[in-house]
């Protein structure tokens, strides 16, 4: 394709002129990078050599570090100030300047131990005062950036437009994080929101306030809104296709909010996950459980699935305690003792208070369930019972309560090494001769059989014997 096509008649033009002198004051100032860390580290290697550690009370690292970033902004300041340097190179060695000389800064604050806020403002000022300095003025700085430039058909992209850019861009985002946090600090001292409600306004307002910062900067670089038709067009269908779950977490967390059905603080259990909501996000719901492990569920999920929510109308949650008790056991006393024990606990409440119930009567104790309540279920149930628990069995020790154990008898039809039985005798049974007769009291009882159903029992026949062999001849 003919790149006058491509680009509406006219090729690209570049100033080769301009470029090669900038890209020599780059290599300048990567020699001069390199020059002052070979002389710094042969310096350290010096102070290594004699067991230098500290200058006074400085240290020699950082003491070398502060005097390197000084002769790289020493080295810059020379190259410019050579006759041979252009208009693009001392655009070039201005900018590198700033950056050397904010470091300079900043490390030298760092030195002399100096707040963070002193440090960042004094690289700032230094980041945009030595080029502008250096330049002569902000006029020079911006004709000097604008001759650096490329022209795409009838447009041009100049160093100075993409420099502009970056600073409305900065700009805007930090009155961006700044308009947030203060809308943030007005919608936390309002004292008639819940937290549920103040953190979907939040989320609102970030939302808005990044809005207006996107079109506020469209508007101060001149980018028309028309000319993002079709990139809203693929937005659309990037939207559509590729951030379709995104888009509905978000939206499913926007309506979390709004319905209040799970809030910062509520203890939840969804599928095997159980503990407290930490944090609602745009994409998934933060959940620590007891452990400590942080679980992200999405908040599409809270949405379909169910979520069985303890704390949603009432944060009071009735725990039970089985107990079992032996049969020989003072029952009203042991559960008594119960009672006494649930409310010896600090996180057990007088109002509903904790009862007893009889469930029923196993195999090896009287079972009965003991029932309290907390109205702190973040801070765990198993502390709980187990507190509970330990009271009973002090309390079951010193009143004499049995805690039965499960029991089983055995019967034991034999053991290894002895002689088993004898089996029955083998062959056909036959009654004795003469049996004994019946007690006079079970005789009338029994009902007499009648003659044609008596019989003898039946003679055996003998076997028929075989005739001899006859003898073979």
């Amino acid at each position: 394709m003919d790149l006058r096509q491509l680009f509406g008649g006219a090729p690209p033009r570049f100033d080769f002129d301009a470029l090669v002198s900038g890209g020599s004051a780059a290599i300048g100032v990567l020699l001069a990078v390199l020059v002052a860390g070979l002389l710094m580290s042969w310096a350290q290697s010096w102070a290594d050599r004699r067991g230098l550690v500290t200058l006074g009370s400085t240290n020699i690292a950082a003491l070398l570090a502060v005097c390197r970033d000084g002769l790289v902004s020493l080295f810059i300041l020379v190259g410019a100030n050579l006759p041979l340097v252009d208009s693009s190179a001392l655009l070039v060695l201005a900018v590198a300047l700033g950056f050397a000389m904010a470091a300079f800064a900043v490390r030298l604050a760092a030195l002399l131990g100096a707040a963070s806020s002193v440090q960042w403002t004094l690289a700032l000022l230094l980041l945009l005062g030595a080029p502008v300095a250096l330049l002569g003025g902000l006029r020079p700085l911006r004709t000097g950036l604008d001759a650096v430039g490329i022209e795409l058909g009838n447009h041009r992209i100049s160093l100075l437009s993409v420099v502009s850019a970056a600073v409305v861009a900065a700009l805007l985002y930090g009155a961006a994080r700044g308009a947030n946090r203060l809308i943030s600090h007005l919608i936390g001292r309002s004292n008639g929101l819940d937290e549920a409600q103040q953190l979907l306004l939040r989320k609102l307002a970030g939302l808005a306030v990044v809005t207006v910062a996107v079109l506020l900067g469209l508007d101060l670089l001149g980018i028309s809104l028309t000319s993002l038709a079709v990139f809203s067009g693929a937005f659309g269908l990037a939207v559509g296709f590729g951030l379709q779950k995104t888009l509905g977490n978000l939206l499913a967390g926007l309506i979390l909010l709004m319905d209040r059905s799970i809030k910062p603080g509520d203890v939840i259990v969804v599928g095997d996950t159980f503990g407290a909501v930490n944090k609602i996000g745009v994409r998934a719901v933060s959940v620590v459980t007891r452990d400590g492990k942080e679980h992200l569920i999405p908040n599409e999920q809270l949405m379909t699935e169910a979520v069985e929510n303890w704390s949603y109308s009432s944060r009071n949650v009735r725990i039970h305690i089985d107990v079992g008790v032996s049969y020989l056991s003072d029952i009203p006393l042991a559960q008594r003792l119960m009672v006494e024990a649930a409310k010896a606990s600090k996180r057990v409440l007088a109002s509903p208070a904790p009862t007893v119930w009889l469930k029923g009567f196993g195999d090896s104790s009287v079972d009965h369930d003991l029932l309290v309540w907390v109205a702190d279920p973040e801070a765990g149930v198993g502390n709980v019972r187990s507190e509970i628990l330990n009271r009973l069995w002090v309390a079951f020790k010193q009143h004499g309560i049995e805690i039965p154990f499960p029991q089983r008898d055995l019967h034991i039809k034999g053991l290894p090494g002895q002689p088993e039985p004898p089996p029955p005798p083998a062959g056909d049974y036959e009654p004795p001769d003469d049996p004994e007769p019946l007690p006079a009291d079970l005789a009338d009882a029994v009902p007499a059989v009648p003659e044609r159903e008596q019989s003898a029992p039946k003679a055996r026949k003998p076997a028929a014997k075989k005739p001899p062999a006859k003898p073979v001849s």
